[in-house]
């Protein structure tokens, strides 16, 4: 499983078939993080489905201490999930 991340603008791109979370198996921890964003971005793009909000939006939160916190705890609770699906990359 490659590490690219999709944005969420890149989300509203796919059809509603296309698999974009086949697994939450990574080869590694980097990967697992790349994934983690992944999640929160799509989480973000199938809350607010509308693309042009979201543009308006970003300026707002991009510069907001408390939002960036945020953002920053919901990855962390996906990466959690993450590596916990691959039992911490232990060999």
């Amino acid at each position: 499983m490659g590490a690219a991340v999709l944005s969420a603008d890149e989300h509203e791109g796919q059809a509603a078939s296309d698999s974009w979370l086949p697994s939450l198996m990574t080869e590694t921890p980097q990967e697992g993080f790349a994934l983690a964003v992944k999640l929160s971005q799509k989480g973000v793009a199938t809350t607010q489905t509308d693309a042009e909000v979201r543009k308006e939006l970003r300026p707002e939160y991009a510069a907001d201490p408390n939002s960036l916190i945020a953002i920053s705890h919901v990855i962390a609770t996906h990466f959690q999930t993450v590596a916990a699906a691959n039992d911490y990359w232990r060999e």
